[in-house]
């Protein structure tokens, strides 16, 4: 009986304490303005704390989210970033090349040869200095058999094989290779040969025949397959063979196959 009583009793203060609050909240004709006036002086305080703590939020919320979009910007500002230096490095690269062809064409028989330019795109991985790749095939009109030159129509090779749009050189360094050879200086021939991709020999010269360190060894034109007067090397060292029959000559190129960028394939 005692619960029940007490129980009604915590209702009806419930429902007093709650007509009060809505009188003080409606204010009818502004009779509880006083009372109003001191219960939002006692939630001051807290109303402005709860206040500054939601502007504070509001504020990290909003820092935190322009700092994704600052990363975002920060992501694509790199990408166009890495795209135009990738586009300023092909710019730089095609400058070089032609810089480097306009130099190398200066410096050729062009009025003698019917050339066609080419790149460097690969080497012999395994004994660099036997052969290239060229960035020029049949569709230029390249064919297996030609002579191949550089700068003061210094021969480097012949092509191998000539695919579509690209061919393979055969350096003088390379075993398969035999090039009908004279010494300008003295006009002694013989054939230069290639020692697997380490360096050119001058064989096959006759004893009678003068080979003299540091002279100069051109195509001599024999057998029609190569003109005459392509630039070889010069003789680095002079010895005979084994049987004494005839002289070999080591050649040292006049250039470094190894640093040739640019070639011309002599196609006449």
């Amino acid at each position: 009986m005692s619960q029940k009583l007490f129980s009604q009793k915590r209702i009806k203060f419930v429902a007093i304490l709650a007509a009060c609050i809505l009188l003080v909240f409606f204010n009818p004709k502004g009779f509880f303005n006083p009372i109003r006036g001191g219960f939002l002086r006692v939630v001051y305080p807290f109303q402005k704390t709860f206040y500054l703590l939601s502007q504070t939020v509001k504020n990290t919320a909003d820092f935190l989210g322009s700092i994704s979009d600052l990363k975002k910007e920060n992501e694509n500002l790199i990408r166009e970033n890495n795209a135009l230096s990738s586009e300023i490095a092909s710019f730089k690269d095609a400058k070089n090349e032609n810089e480097n062809l306009r130099e190398q064409l200066n410096l050729i028989p062009r009025k003698k040869f019917n050339l066609e330019a080419s790149f460097v795109i690969g080497r012999d991985p395994q004994r660099s200095g036997s052969w290239i790749t060229i960035d020029k095939g049949k569709s230029a009109g390249i064919e297996a058999g030609m002579p191949v030159i550089v700068s003061e129509g210094i021969l480097i090779g012949k092509v191998a094989e000539a695919y579509g749009n690209t061919a393979k050189v055969n350096l003088l360094t390379n075993s398969s290779s035999v090039i009908n050879a004279v010494d300008l200086e003295t006009k002694a021939k013989g054939v230069v040969r290639g020692e697997y991709g380490l360096g050119t020999l001058l064989d096959m010269v006759a004893q009678t025949d003068i080979l003299n360190t540091g002279d100069t060894i051109a195509t001599s034109g024999l057998g029609g397959d190569l003109p005459s007067g392509l630039l070889i090397g010069k003789i680095q060292e002079t010895r005979a063979t084994q049987d004494k029959l005839f002289q070999q000559a080591i050649i040292m190129p006049r250039v470094k196959y190894s640093n040739i960028d640019v070639i011309f394939v002599i196609k006449n």
